[in-house]
C-alpha cells in the first residue's frame, strides 16, 4: 500500500532523486525556464517554493538554507541578487507549471514547462496592459427588457402597440365599442 507517502520518489533512491531536484532547481534559477516532464516540475515546484520564500528575507541564515539545499554559489547569488527582488510582493506561488500538450517519443511522457512567476514578460505586459483598460472608466450600456406579452383568450400573442392602445382607450370608451374593435382586430388577422 502507498499510504502516507507524500513525495513521488520519481523511479530513483533517494539520493538520486535528491541530485535531480537540485541540478533542476540550479537550471531553473540560472534560465528562468525549463522543459521536463510533469512529474519532475510538479515535484520541483514543491522543492524549490520554500528556498525562493526564505530569498525574500537576506539574512544568513537563508543564504545558509539555500545553499544547503542547491550546493552552488552562483545559483544562491543570483537567487537573491536577481530573483528575490522582483518576487518581494508575491506571498506564494512563484512558479508556474504549463503542460505543453505533447509527449516525448522515447517513452511517452507527458512534457511541462516551470517557469518563474514574475519572469514571463509577455504575460506581464499582457498583465499591464489589462490592469490599465480597466483603469479606464467604460461608458456601462444598459439593457431594458422587453415587456411581457399579453396572450388573447384565443392563445395568440397581442402586439404592444394595441395593448397600449386598448389600456388607455378603455377608460374613455363605452362598453359597446370594445367588442366591435375585438370584432374588426380578429378579422384583420385572419
Amino acid at each position: 500500500m502507498y499510504h502516507l507517502k507524500k513525495n513521488n520518489p520519481l523511479g530513483r533512491t533517494a539520493s538520486h532523486r535528491k541530485a535531480l531536484l537540485r541540478n533542476l532547481a540550479i537550471e531553473l534559477i540560472k534560465h528562468k525556464r525549463i522543459k521536463t516532464t510533469v512529474a519532475k516540475a510538479k515535484e520541483l515546484r514543491r522543492f524549490i517554493e520554500p528556498i525562493l520564500h526564505r530569498a525574500k528575507e537576506d539574512t544568513m541564515h537563508n543564504r545558509r538554507y539555500a545553499f544547503k539545499h542547491l550546493q552552488n554559489k552562483e545559483a544562491v547569488k543570483i537567487l537573491f541578487s536577481d530573483i528575490a527582488p522582483k518576487i518581494m510582493e508575491r506571498n506564494g506561488g512563484y512558479t508556474r507549471v504549463l503542460k505543453l500538450g505533447i509527449w516525448r517519443r522515447g517513452d511517452n511522457a507527458e512534457l511541462a514547462m516551470i517557469e518563474l512567476v514574475d519572469f514571463n514578460e509577455a504575460l506581464l505586459e499582457a498583465a499591464k496592459e489589462q490592469k490599465k483598460t480597466a483603469e479606464t472608466p467604460s461608458k456601462k450600456r444598459r439593457r431594458r427588457r422587453g415587456k411581457k406579452k399579453k396572450v388573447t383568450e384565443a392563445g395568440e400573442k397581442e402586439p404592444e402597440a394595441k395593448r397600449t392602445k386598448e389600456a388607455e382607450g378603455k377608460s374613455e370608451e363605452a362598453p359597446g365599442d370594445s367588442e366591435d374593435k375585438a370584432g374588426e382586430e380578429d378579422a384583420q388577422n385572419t
